[in-house]
């Protein structure tokens, strides 16, 4: 064991230069790495795998026997079997990386559209089959959320439903706190209206601008710059980072109109938790409900004496 511990010692010392030099010339080869680099074949064969080697002969001296064959071919055969088991190795890990990473994104995701389902009073809008009574704020809505879907864009559809769910709570609060012939619910609706509808204009803008960089891979894209950086000519270069920034642009853009869009939600919550604090019947009872607690617990109080005084 010892002799064969010694010849792969020195086997695998008379392999570093030459995988040294291979490396130099194309890294890619003689470095198991995603992102090969010249320093890293530097690091590995001018000092790694020599110290390795020297370690190995170091402890092979304590036997004193002479070096086998055997070990000169495992040494001299070590790093070229080592490098694709190694480089499987790594992209088995990447790929199980990339696996659990999917499956949170995924719980993740199911886990917000859980909670949206279960925000009260949320209504999903069919843009091919508007409701029968819609208005324009209700048909504009089916217009932009059908084009949303068209490009690709479900996250941000499902914000118009949350939209139109509170549109129609609202009117049907000033349903129940006006008379539709009242200035006051003319002026309230009116208003409303200019608030969904300046929330549509987003959501058009935001349907226009997600069309326009719907054909673009990101993933492509960053796997180009990434992996493949070293084959790219420079205009290609600059062409792919020109269009990555296009994309991310446009995803900046579409959470602002995102987030105006989320002030109009909170308008609309605002206004009928206002409207709905609003009495504007009459009382049922003719006294209060402290002035008729106070009665109420006088009349027990006289009950008892009765009681008393009748025995």
């Amino acid at each position: 064991m010892l002799g064969f511990l010694q010849g792969a010692a020195y086997g695998l010392f008379l392999t570093c230069l030459p995988w040294c030099l291979i490396g130099l010339a194309s890294p890619r080869l003689a470095l198991p790495t995603e992102h090969p680099t010249r320093w890293q074949v530097v690091v590995r064969y001018a000092f790694l795998a020599p110290f390795l080697s020297l370690s190995m002969w170091l402890t092979s001296l304590w036997g004193g026997f002479d070096p086998s064959l055997a070990g000169w071919l495992a040494g001299l055969a070590g790093i070229a079997v080592v490098i694709p088991l190694e480089r499987r190795w790594r992209r088995f890990r990447a790929r199980r990386h990339k696996r659990r990473l999917e499956e949170m994104l995924q719980a993740e995701a199911a886990r917000r559209k859980a909670e949206a389902a279960r925000e009260a009073g949320v209504h999903e809008l069919d843009p091919s089959h508007p409701p029968a009574d819609a208005d324009e704020v209700v048909q504009a809505l089916c217009r932009v959320k059908q084009a949303l879907l068209e490009a690709g864009r479900e996250d941000h559809a499902a914000q118009v439903d949350r939209l139109y769910s509170r549109y129609e709570h609202v009117l049907g609060v000033m349903a129940e706190r006006f008379d539709t012939g009242e200035l006051a619910y003319e002026r309230a609706r009116s208003l409303v209206v200019e608030v969904c509808m300046g929330a549509v204009d987003n959501f058009a803008a935001m349907a226009s601008q997600a069309q326009g960089v719907r054909g673009m891979d990101v993933a492509f894209i960053r796997r180009r710059l990434g992996e493949e950086a070293e084959r790219l000519s420079a205009n290609e270069t600059s062409a792919l980072r020109r269009r990555l920034a296009l994309i991310e642009d446009t995803e900046r853009s579409l959470r602002r109109l995102a987030a105006r869009n989320e002030a109009a939600l909170t308008a609309l919550d605002d206004t009928s938790v206002t409207l709905s604090r609003i009495v504007t019947g009459r009382p049922r009872a003719r006294v209060g409900a402290d002035q008729a607690c106070e009665e109420l617990r006088r009349f027990i109080a006289g009950a008892e004496r009765y009681g008393r005084s009748s025995r």
